[in-house]
C-alpha cells in the first residue's frame, strides 16, 4: 500500500518590514548658515537688485588674483518731498573698482565720482575664525561708517562678534538642534544713540522648502517661506510686521531659472509689481532688464544694463 504523500509546506509570504525611522546623531549635526544669512533664499528671490535707467559693467582679470572693474550708471534719483508725488532728478555716476582674491584673503575697493569710497575685507585667520571688515567714506558729515566682524565656525554652530563706529557692539549665535532645525539669537548696543536690542531666530529647511522666523525687541517680526517646485522653479513669500509702529508688509514671488536666463518677480501688499531678468547672451556677456510698477503712486521704473567680463 502506497504511503500517503506528505502535505505540501505552504510558505506564507511575510509582510515587508516597515522601514525604521532613521536615528538622529545629535553629536554630529550639520553646521548652520550664518545668522545674518538666515533668510538668504527668500532675499535672493524677492529682493533682486532693482534699478532705474542704464547700467554698464565691465570687469577684466589682470592675473589669477587681481582684477579691475568699471561701472557706469545713468538714471533718475528720487529726492525727498513733502508732497505725495515722486520727485526725480537725473544723475550719472562712474565707479572704478579693484579686487584681489586669494584662497585666504579677499579685498574689494570701489571709488565713485560723487566722492564715496567703499572697501571690504575678508581674511581667514584660521580654519574656523574669519575676519570681515567693511567701510564707507563720504563727503557728507556723520555719514561715513565702518564695521568689523569676527566669525567663528564650529562643528554644529556659528558665532559672530561685531564692532562698529559710533559705539556699536553686537553678537549673535546660531545652533543646529536637529538636522533640519537651527535656533539662534543676537544682542546689540548702539552707544552713540543709547539703544540696545535683542532678537531671536529660527530656520527649518529640507530639500524642498525653507521656512524662517525672526523677532526682535525693536518691534520687528519677520517670516519667510520658500518652496522649491522643481530644480528650476521656486516660489517665495515673506511677511514683515512691526508691533510698535503697526506697519505690515507682505509679498509673494517666483524665481525661474532657465538654461540661458534667470527671471525673478514679485507683488507686495502695497500693489507694487516688480520683475528682474538676467539673460546670458554668451560667455562673459549678460543682459539685464529691471521693472517696478506702482500704479497707486503712478511711479514706474524701468532699467536695462549690460555686463561684460570674464
Amino acid at each position: 500500500m502506497a504511503a500517503p504523500a506528505p502535505p505540501s509546506l505552504a510558505v506564507a509570504s511575510a509582510p515587508p518590514a516597515a522601514a525604521e525611522p532613521q536615528k538622529v546623531d545629535y553629536l554630529n549635526l550639520p553646521c548652520p548658515i550664518p545668522y545674518e544669512e538666515i533668510s538668504r533664499e527668500a532675499l535672493m528671490s524677492l529682493k533682486p537688485e532693482l534699478f532705474e535707467g542704464m547700467r554698464f559693467d565691465f570687469s577684466k582679470g589682470l592675473n589669477q588674483n587681481f582684477s579691475l572693474s568699471h561701472s557706469v550708471m545713468m538714471g533718475p534719483t528720487e529726492v525727498p518731498s513733502q508732497s505725495s508725488e515722486t520727485i526725480k532728478i537725473p544723475t550719472a555716476h562712474y565707479e572704478f573698482g579693484a579686487n584681489f582674491i586669494d584662497p585666504k584673503l579677499m579685498l574689494f575697493g570701489r571709488v565713485l565720482t560723487d566722492g564715496r569710497v567703499n572697501a571690504r575685507l575678508k581674511c581667514d585667520l584660521t580654519d574656523d575664525l574669519t575676519l570681515k571688515a567693511n567701510a564707507q567714506l563720504t563727503n557728507e558729515p556723520h555719514m561715513s561708517h565702518g564695521m568689523f566682524n569676527f566669525d567663528y565656525k564650529g562643528s554644529d554652530y556659528r558665532s559672530q562678534f561685531q564692532l562698529g563706529n559710533g559705539g556699536l557692539l553686537g553678537a549673535n549665535y546660531i545652533q543646529s538642534v536637529t538636522p533640519s532645525l537651527s535656533l539662534g539669537g543676537e544682542v546689540f548696543w548702539a552707544g552713540q544713540h543709547r539703544k540696545s536690542g535683542i532678537g531671536y531666530a529660527a530656520r527649518y529647511n529640507t530639500d524642498k522648502m525653507v521656512a524662517t522666523g525672526q523677532v526682535a525687541s525693536t518691534g520687528m517680526v519677520a517670516l519667510s517661506y520658500v518652496q522649491k517646485i522643481s530644480e528650476k522653479v521656486s516660489l517665495a513669500s515673506d511677511f514683515m510686521y512691526n508691533y510698535l509702529s503697526r506697519d505690515v508688509t507682505a509679498s509673494v514671488g517666483y524665481d525661474y531659472i532657465l538654461r540661458q536666463c534667470r527671471l525673478r518677480g514679485k507683488i507686495d501688499s502695497s500693489g507694487v509689481v516688480s520683475s528682474f531678468l538676467e539673460e546670458r547672451f554668451n560667455m562673459g556677456l549678460n543682459f539685464i532688464l529691471s521693472a517696478e510698477i506702482d500704479h497707486r503712486k503712478k511711479d514706474y521704473k524701468f532699467g536695462f544694463g549690460l555686463t561684460v567680463g570674464e
